[in-house]
């Protein structure tokens, strides 16, 4: 009689677990890897598909914030409530004003209202609804397949069984020391089949630590009241800016205007780049301005924030992210380790790659399965008349080599600048692990 352990590490066992992962979820795992590739280069393909959206000639001066939100209010003068901007990344960006509970989407799960506005001229450019492009059709495929808040906890469940799929596609791959050169090989003289097969367990495990980090990470994406109990603080979550607060001065007849609060916010952070600010909401609204700092890994949704009153110009609190408990960094560290952010223009194109694999993965698997039960027959790999079609691919990774050792060059000069903000990172992280190691130990102990 086998012994529990024996019967977990069972081969034929985690091959029936590796085959039903693929034959229930695995056309999921393919659709959520392909819209998340998309979705990488989201703001890219946007701008392609609207040129609108594109200054051309940018200009040396921007107007202010109060003209640009003027106008947006005269393009919706029935949209009562706050709005929140976010400042292009670039110089031929538009701003992008948020309006986040429009009444044509009023129900829906996530759907606000952007609205794009030259910087130069506070001209509104477009006026769309989220979930109505193609991208943002695209993100929403992909974080929630089109079904609101079913479709984001079946996201989460799924990256859950993601895990488990790689781990027991490893687990079967493992040849032992000795056979690990023969299992890396691909036979392309074998026949359709078996260049299908090796293909599966090749890119499989080039693949895997990828991934699984991208499948963790979107887990917790799908289920923040796990990540903010790892972090062990709220407000974590992405696109949250930590707690409500509300204004306690008197209503006046002289407000703080937009480009004051903006500019009492840069007190605390002098060198901070402006992302994001959120306008009051009725009369105990307060500003929220949103600042990126240049030690800080997230590029679009940066954690710094500083509350402005609106009616005596006081900064009711601030958020420095420079002063995170070690939980905290790992938690701001999931958005741009899922999206690739963190890893730089190369990495979104290694993540932009490893999101086609489960497509990969789930076609060479099913081929190998249909084969199996005499669905589809073996034939020959004509690779001659596949040739043509190499060179250009070759000439196309010659390129695009090239383009990666230079962005290397660029991002290994700024990994040598930015060493030491990452180690000082790395070292608070390692301080807070190690810290819950122990006083866990001490529970136990008790």
């Amino acid at each position: 009689m086998k012994l529990p352990v024996q019967r977990l590490f069972n081969r034929a066992i985690w091959i029936k677990v590796h085959f039903y992962l693929a034959l229930i979820a695995g056309f999921f795992f393919a659709l959520i890897g392909l819209t998340g590739s998309v979705s990488v280069y989201r703001e890219e393909l946007d701008t392609l598909l609207n040129p609108k959206l594109v200054i051309e000639q940018p200009q040396d001066k921007r107007q202010s914030l109060d003209n640009m939100l003027a106008a947006v209010r005269a393009a919706h003068p029935n949209r009562y409530g706050a709005w929140t901007l976010e400042m292009p990344r670039s110089a031929k960006g538009v701003v992008t004003f948020w309006y986040d509970k429009p009444r044509e989407t009023f129900f829906e799960l996530y759907a606000p209202l952007m609205v794009s506005v030259n910087p130069y001229t506070a001209e509104v450019v477009a006026s769309r609804f989220w979930g109505q492009t193609l991208t943002t059709w695209l993100l929403d495929l992909h974080t929630q397949l089109q079904l609101d808040r079913l479709g984001w906890n079946a996201v989460g469940l799924l990256g859950v069984l993601l895990i488990f799929s790689i781990g027991s596609g490893v687990y079967l791959w493992w040849p032992g020391a000795s056979g690990i050169w023969g299992a890396l090989k691909i036979r392309h003289k074998a026949g359709m089949i078996q260049l299908a097969f090796d293909l599966h367990r090749v890119t499989g495990l080039l693949s895997a630590s990828v991934l699984l980090l991208l499948a963790l990470s979107g887990c917790l994406l799908s289920y923040p009241a796990l990540l903010q109990t790892l972090a062990g603080s709220s407000g974590m979550e992405h696109g949250e800016t930590g707690r409500d607060i509300l204004s306690t001065a008197q209503p006046n007849n002289h407000p703080v205007s937009l480009e004051s609060a903006e500019f009492l916010a840069r007190g605390p952070f002098s060198r901070a780049e402006l992302r994001r600010v959120t306008t009051p909401a009725g009369d105990s609204g307060i500003y929220r301005i949103n600042l990126r700092q240049s030690s800080e890994i997230n590029q679009r949704h940066p954690y710094t924030t500083v509350w402005v009153d609106r009616w005596s110009g006081h900064i009711k609190e601030v958020r420095d992210p420079s002063r995170f408990s070690g939980g905290e960094v790992f938690a701001s560290w999931i958005w741009p380790l899922h999206t690739g952010e963190a890893v730089g223009a190369s990495g979104r194109f290694i993540w932009f790659i490893a999101g086609l694999m489960p497509l990969v993965l789930y076609v060479s698997g099913l081929l190998h399965w249909l084969h199996r039960r005499g669905k589809v027959n073996d034939r020959e790999v004509n690779l001659a008349a596949l040739r043509p079609l190499f060179d250009r691919l070759k000439k196309w990774l010659q390129r695009t080599g090239l383009m990666l050792f230079r962005l290397g060059t660029l991002l290994l000069k700024q990994a040598k600048q930015q060493a030491p903000q990452v180690l000082k990172r790395l070292m608070a992280l390692w301080q807070w692990l190690h810290s819950t190691l122990i006083n866990r130990q001490k529970r136990i102990g008790r």
